[in-house]
């Protein structure tokens, strides 16, 4: 167990999730400004998407990346930012056209999904390794992409966060490390419990951690009602953690949340054992972490 934990607020998703949670941020000043809160609230880093201010749905807009960042850096509040680079993987299965997907499908190039993070250059962007079954939809990241992916991102200076939705993508990250496309201490975040992925339960989260890199970082997040279990059981096996509405929508049973209620509840969590949250200054020290843009 570590006492130093870096706490990353995954403020808004790309699911339909609104509908469910009024307090799940939309337009870029509400994703922006719940970055701040979190940030306030104790969180070291902020994950970004961006979302249609029209529809509540994903965007892939530039001009609402821009707008989220810039209103972020320009805060008087300090924030590692952390922009989403998995965009653009939706597959809706479809019998009619089975070849083009149905309605939904929505699939970016490699050069497509890392563009707001190489105009933009956070500190870090996420990179999804590989393919998976997600709910009745399908994610498509395949390993050619990943390595050109992988290769883009390398170029741009940014820290890739390399995100495992099943075992074979820890393995398929390794490769890419081996390969020479990622620089540094890999840093990896086992995301747990999405159907049909890896199960969020403490065997799954061993058998992962027991596989990483002897110089590797990792993090873990569990969906739904397993958030704060599973963010508690990483901080105590060493690893950080992450919270916020992307995956859980409530505080208790049946109350929505906000995401500095969210971050306060794991700050506090952290604190009642012993442990403490990076600052972001702290973050950007020990995992040498780029800031091309000065940031705060």
């Amino acid at each position: 167990m570590k006492n130093k934990i870096l706490l990353t607020a995954a403020v808004t998703g790309a699911g339909d999730t609104k509908s469910i949670n009024d307090h799940v941020p939309v337009t870029p000043k509400e994703i922006a400004d719940s970055a701040i809160e979190s940030a306030k609230a104790g969180a070291t880093v902020a994950h970004i998407h961006a979302r249609d201010p029209k529809t509540g749905g994903v965007s892939h807009d530039m001009d609402h990346y821009r707008e989220i960042v810039d209103r972020i850096r320009e805060s008087e509040v300090d924030v590692v930012i952390n922009i989403t680079a998995g965009g653009g993987g939706d597959f809706i299965p479809n019998l009619n056209t089975p070849a083009a997907g149905g309605d939904g499908s929505w699939i970016q190039t490699p050069e497509e999904r890392h563009a707001p993070v190489g105009e933009l250059l956070p500190e870090m962007c996420t990179l999804d390794c590989g393919s998976v079954n997600f709910g009745d939809m399908i994610y498509l990241s395949p390993t050619e992409w990943l390595r050109d992916h992988a290769l883009l991102i390398q170029q741009s200076g940014v820290k890739p966060e390399l995100e495992c939705f099943d075992t074979g993508h820890l393995r398929f990250a390794k490769q890419l490390i081996d390969e020479g496309l990622i620089d540094g201490d890999p840093m990896f975040q086992f995301c747990l419990g999405i159907p049909w992925g890896a199960e969020a339960d403490v065997e799954t989260m061993l058998y992962m951690k027991n596989r990483l890199p002897e110089n590797a970082h990792w993090s873990a997040f569990g969906i739904g009602r397993m958030q704060l279990p599973v963010a508690m059981q990483t901080a105590m096996l060493g690893g950080n953690i992450r919270v916020g509405l992307e995956d859980n929508l409530y505080l208790t049973r049946g109350v929505p949340a906000t995401n500095e209620q969210l971050v306060d509840k794991a700050v506090e969590m952290l604190h009642v054992n012993g442990m403490e949250v990076m600052t972001p200054q702290e973050a950007r020290d020990f995992y040498k972490l780029r800031n091309p843009h000065g940031g705060k």
